[in-house]
């Protein structure tokens, strides 16, 4: 989203512990930053309202649409109402968090990739009502699928940074639960800047690499011969929307979730026998910033 303090936010999904109680979910959040209204609104339905495709992208959740180059849906919940009629479009690469082999086989459990990187959005939005136009927001179409959720997150995402707006990120610091033993902190990251990608996220690399989060707070660096990068993104709390995730084995996690962060970026380039080269990249509130936990100590409103 460019210029703007606003950002949108609709998903697709499905969650199935016992197949004959499968159950689709249709998501969509609004952030206003500029007034503190953040309207969210969930639609679930049985599987059989839906439809995944598997030899081509189409996505189908009751009457929500969502196909190459468009997404058209709407959702009332309780006060609130949203529905989008949009078209996107792009020629970026997807990018891959993980590496490539991880895509393939049981290891780890939750994987994602971003379809579409720097995809521009046109069309319109109704918000409780109130048109929004939609004219070259730029943003991302995102994948994420698995057999059951990272047991405890930070996800960030930078579509654009006010002073390199080509630019993108994706981060995740993560833990694993086995059986009573926690797993230290991996990070991962891949930066696009300047035609080149950045992908610090080798299972080596994740564990060497530095993340520590809170609320709201969150800290990374990770680095090689090349390369170092260092990051922070963070946001009030009251820019946060609560929403009960599903988790597919069993059980409710709570994701915290803003799309109007900030984000600051310190890429070093190493240079053998020459000065270190700096470049920052940041943004006031471009920044997707997620925490998924089990803890109910976080103090934001659950909203679905």
């Amino acid at each position: 989203m460019a210029g703007l303090n606003r950002n949108r936010w609709p998903e697709w999904g499905v969650k199935r512990k016992h197949p004959e109680n499968a159950l689709g979910e249709l998501w969509a959040v609004y952030f206003d930053g500029e007034t503190g209204q953040h309207v969210a609104v969930k639609k679930e339905v049985p599987f059989s309202q839906c439809l995944f495709k598997t030899a081509e992208f189409s996505v189908k959740v009751d009457d929500a649409i969502l196909e190459p180059g468009k997404l058209k849906g709407s959702i009332s919940s309780e006060k609130h109402s949203i529905s989008w009629e949009l078209a996107f479009r792009g020629d970026m690469q997807p990018l891959f968090l993980l590496p490539l082999k991880f895509y393939q086989g049981g290891f780890p459990k939750a994987k994602a990739l971003v379809g579409l990187p720097m995809a521009i959005y046109d069309g319109m939005l109704s918000v409780d009502g109130k048109k929004v136009e939609i004219a070259n927001w730029v943003g991302s179409q995102n994948h994420n699928w698995g057999t059951k959720h990272t047991d405890l997150y930070a996800w960030g995402q930078v579509a654009g940074f006010d002073n390199h707006p080509d630019s993108f990120l994706e981060v995740a610091t993560g833990r694993l639960k086995m059986g009573p033993i926690w797993t230290p902190p991996m990070t991962l990251m891949v930066l696009r800047h300047k035609g080149k990608e950045i992908a610090l996220n080798s299972l080596m690399q994740s564990v060497r690499a530095k993340g520590s989060f809170k609320y709201f707070d969150w800290d990374f660096s990770s680095e090689t011969d090349e390369v170092r990068i260092e990051g922070t993104v963070s946001a009030p709390k009251e820019h946060f929307v609560g929403l009960k995730y599903y988790n597919p084995p069993g059980g409710i996690k709570h994701c915290l979730n803003t799309k109007i962060a900030s984000c600051d970026l310190k890429v070093t380039y190493k240079q053998a026998g020459k000065p270190d080269a700096t470049e920052t990249l940041s943004t006031k509130n471009r920044a997707a910033f997620e925490i998924l936990t089990d803890k109910r100590d976080h103090g934001v409103e659950i909203r679905h």
